[in-house]
């Protein structure tokens, strides 16, 4: 191949990468969450996320966990309405906001929410969702990619 040559297949190669859209986070959440702490807001919702003396578990609490884990870190949790999480979430204070949120959640002008995930026990029919800061798109992709592999059916 020819100097001329070369010079196309690196331009073609330069205009590819630039048509790449990787998700990133304005913020850095993703960044952050590799230091070791993801801070998650949570809200009673049946056994999705249940609320005792200031412990949280349940099912969609162990998920949140799960990714915590899976990327090295642990949750620090924070209790409060769901209006409480997102204005937190908004504020920059948390992370992730989990309770009974569903994909018609109407705090969707105020959060981002990842897909909707049926098949959650304690879900029933309900698509349960994760809310998350407006942006963050590289936190939710990796969250996303993390839910489809653990509630798969």
């Amino acid at each position: 191949m020819g100097r001329r040559g070369r010079g196309t297949v690196v331009g073609v190669l330069v205009l590819a990468l630039a048509g790449c859209a990787v998700p990133v986070d304005p913020d850095g959440t993703l960044e952050r969450i590799g230091t070791g702490i993801v801070r998650v807001g949570a809200s009673p919702s049946g056994s999705l996320v249940v609320i005792d003396d200031g412990d949280v578990s349940g099912e969609l609490a162990d998920l949140v966990t799960g990714f915590a884990s899976a990327r090295g870190a642990s949750v620090e949790w924070t209790v409060g309405s769901e209006e409480e999480l997102v204005t937190a979430l908004e504020d920059g204070l948390l992370d992730l906001a989990i309770g009974g949120m569903t994909d018609s959640t109407p705090w969707i002008d105020r959060a981002s929410a990842t897909r909707g995930y049926s098949g959650i026990r304690g879900a029933g029919d309900a698509a349960v969702v994760v809310l998350l800061p407006l942006g963050e798109n590289g936190t939710q992709a990796a969250l996303e990619h993390y839910l489809d592999e653990a509630v798969a059916p």
